[in-house]
Parts: structure tokens; sequence; C-alpha cells
């Protein structure tokens, strides 16, 4: 029986702009934009190599632009490829991010996967003080994220070639700490997808055949 694919998943998307009266609790009086993706990194478990894009990695960019669908299909891609997609906080934000992107472009829903949320994970079986991913990182000594504002954000919606590479190496960094986090709680995750109930021979975690008997 061959390992499931395993992706490790991060997303930053580009804020909504719109018309406000004022600037504490607002209500929206119109959107002049909504959102959209505006970088994307993943890495397979297991693999070295990390794979991302940006909106300004694709011919046609401009300063500004809000056009996600070419990348938004190149994730597309990935998610088809899954058997498990592991993301902080990927229930509630990342995968359902994907999913409204996905139907926005009239795009099929990919290959059925499972997902790992490690920050319900943590949640469910330990109470720290924080649960955001930079948070656990720093208590687990494990690293931590790369500091930033929302001038970073600015400056990638005006095409600022230093602002979509600092983007790029932030969304890695939250990649690499998310798969260091996954595997520190891995043994913890009770209710972990199992790939192996058909053979009964490996670790429903981690695939391995390293496994003692200890009755039923």
């Amino acid at each position: 029986m061959s390992k499931p694919r395993i992706l490790l998943l991060d997303i930053e998307t580009f804020p909504n702009i719109a018309y406000v009266w004022g600037k504490y609790e607002q209500n929206v009086i119109r959107y002049t934009q909504e959102g959209c993706l505006a970088t994307f990194v993943c890495k397979w478990l297991g693999d070295k190599n990390i794979f991302g894009a940006s909106l300004a990695n694709y011919k046609g960019y401009k300063p500004g632009s809000y056009d996600d669908s070419k990348l938004v299909k190149d994730l597309w891609k990935f998610l088809d490829e899954a058997d498990i997609v592991v993301a902080h906080n990927g229930d509630s934000f990342d995968v359902k991010v994907c999913n409204a992107a996905f139907i926005a472009h009239g795009l099929q829903p990919p290959s059925p996967y499972r997902t790992v949320d490690t920050k319900k994970a943590v949640k469910r079986v330990a109470r720290f003080n924080s649960n955001k991913l930079d948070d656990l990182g720093q208590t687990l000594e494990m690293g931590k994220k790369i500091k930033t504002d929302f001038d970073l954000w600015e400056g990638c919606i005006h095409g600022e070639a230093w602002a979509w590479k600092q983007m790029m190496e932030y969304n890695k960094q939250d990649v690499l700490l998310l798969e260091k986090l996954y595997l520190r709680i891995l043994p913890w995750i009770s209710n972990h997808p199992n790939f192996t109930v058909e053979t009964g021979a490996m670790c429903p975690k981690c695939n391995s055949s390293d496994i003692q008997w200890r009755g039923y």
C-alpha cells in the first residue's frame, strides 16, 4: 500500500477594498474590490522541495491586479493530488478560501482529500497560552514567523519587487514552521486520517512498519 501524499499548505490573501464612513467597527458601504489569493506555498511531507507562486509570477501581471485566476488553477493541481492537506487554522480559513476561489473561477472540486488542522489538533489535547502558529513555534522552540506588517501587503498590491520577494519568504517560513509543528504533535492527533485500515500492518499516522502489538 503506497504512502498517502500529505500536502503542507499556507496561503496569503489580498484585503478587500471598500468605502466606510469611519475607522472603528465600521459597516461597509460598498466594496470597490473584493479580496483574492495573493500567494500560496506548499510542500509534500518528506520532500525537500518547496513550491509556491504569487500573482506577480504570471504573464500579464500589472501592479494593483487582483486577477488570481492563473494562481488558483495552479493551486488546484496540488490539492487535486493530495490525500491529506495540513494547514494551521486550515479548516476555517485556508481550505475554505481555496474552495471559494475554485468555485469563483468555475473549477470542479479537487479529488477528495482529508484535512488536518494543526490549530484544532493542538486545542483538542492541550492548553497553551496561545494557539497561533508563531506563538506555538516559539513556545516549542521550533522557530518563529517572519515579522511583518501591512506595509508588506500594500507593497505587493503596488507591485513592489521587494515586497513580493519578502511575501514569498514569509509564506515559505510559515510552511516550514507548519511542518515542524505537524510532526511534533502527530502522535497526539487521535483522529488523524487512517490510511492503513485495509492492511493493519503500519502505523495509521506515519505509515511506519516499526510497530508494537499491545492488545486490542
